[in-house]
């Protein structure tokens, strides 16, 4: 028999990955080009052609002993300097490699980061909607999640609600910008003033609470946007990253936590977390991706395709009536239902439409669309939502 702990991630299986499922059977069914799936983040964008090179080379250059073999559970040391360098030529930083752990993906570095500060029955506070994984990964360490309601005007943080949910049992806050399911990107305003709040209540209780700054979107902005860098508004901060968004590297598991030497007792702090990456299971992030990113810290995906897609899925639906927020950052396009949210996802399957419930982001009421598709599956969607925005009596 499994584990009691285990039962509940069984009863909430990831809605994301579901229909995901339920994508690949309709494709099956119907054909691929006939199925209009905007339910996984699954980058559409080839890696950049460095990173390919960057991996024959050092194929071609290096010891296969040292490439493949074990190294420090923080990763390469020279890969931790590179990275850190870059952050710091481009955010005014002051990183050097021990700042960091390379980490098997964001979702290793938030478990790394939610093991290292956490102990039984403390409140990490996260802002709905929110990235529906963030709960499991808090229970996996004991500790309860509290969901911040929403600011459904402009999905900025909801400070009034912040405030108030705040309490002596608070040892975390997990922000995600830019924001996955809703594409805003949290202004510099907003960050000033969840850094003020934390570090009044800070004060208050006389212990520390920890800002975990989710950003595997960070380079993924539009219109000029500009993402803060969040260490430099609230000393205790941790950044976690992941390159697989912004190298289309998804599959590859690779990505960092960032710890600043301004973190209170940082540390000790690196060195629990250091050990939390090894006993976690994961022991170290992959060696020779490891190594490929180091040589390609300058690099990112193509911008271009993701904002034309942005522009063309975000004009094609509000130009039918659907309200929609958006989007600045990341690939996804968060839009409101004009009904029930269950009995609308299940009217766009008719037109094989897929699309990710708000509800599985504790945000119900509106639906989530990934646009890090085709091209063409987006233009051909179009006509599909049109047929739904009449069912629903909207302007077309």
């Amino acid at each position: 028999m499994i584990s009691k702990k285990m039962r509940p991630f069984l009863e909430n299986n990831s809605a994301i990955r579901m229909m995901f499922e339920e994508g690949k059977k309709m494709a099956e069914l119907y054909g691929a080009d006939k199925v209009y799936d905007f339910s996984l983040g699954n980058p559409n964008v080839p890696a950049p052609q460095r990173v390919g090179e960057a991996i024959k080379e050092i194929l071609d250059e290096e010891d296969p002993l040292f490439v493949h073999g074990y190294m420090s559970n923080a990763g390469y040391p020279q890969v931790r300097e590179a990275i850190a360098e870059n952050l710091n030529q481009r955010f005014g930083t002051s990183f050097a490699g021990r700042n960091l752990i390379m980490t098997v993906g964001a979702g290793s570095g938030l478990n790394v980061a939610l093991k290292t500060v956490l102990d039984p029955g403390d409140e990490v506070l996260t802002f709905a909607p929110y990235f529906l994984e963030y709960r499991a990964y808090v229970t996996n360490y004991d500790g309860v999640l509290v969901t911040v309601e929403p600011d459904t005007e402009t999905f900025q943080v909801n400070l009034e609600a912040f405030r108030a949910k705040i309490n002596e049992k608070t040892k975390a806050v997990i922000i995600n910008n830019p924001n996955n399911p809703t594409g805003v990107v949290y202004s510099e305003e907003t960050i000033q003033a969840l850094a003020a709040i934390l570090n009044e209540k800070q004060a208050a209780y006389g212990h520390e609470i920890y800002l975990i700054s989710d950003e595997p979107y960070r380079e993924l902005v539009f219109d000029g946007a500009a993402v803060p860098f969040v260490t430099k508004y609230y000393d205790n901060t941790m950044v976690v990253y992941s390159y697989s968004k912004s190298l289309s590297l998804p599959g590859e598991r690779i990505g960092y936590l960032l710890i600043p030497d301004e973190l209170s007792e940082s540390a000790m702090t690196i060195d629990a977390a250091t050990i939390a990456n090894r006993i976690s299971g994961c022991v170290n992030a992959p060696s020779l991706i490891q190594l490929a990113v180091g040589r390609c810290v300058d690099c990112q995906a193509d911008l271009d395709f993701y904002d034309r897609n942005r522009k063309t899925l975000y004009e094609g639906l509000t130009g039918m009536g659907f309200d929609c927020v958006r989007p600045q950052g990341a690939f996804y396009l968060w839009m409101k239902v004009p009904g029930a949210e269950a009995e609308f996802v299940q009217a766009a399957k008719q037109y094989h439409i897929l699309a990710v419930p708000g509800s599985s982001f504790a945000c119900p009421g509106y639906v989530r669309l990934a646009y890090c598709v085709s091209y063409e599956t987006i233009v051909n969607a179009l006509p599909e939502f049109r047929k739904l925005a009449a069912d629903y009596g909207l302007s077309v």
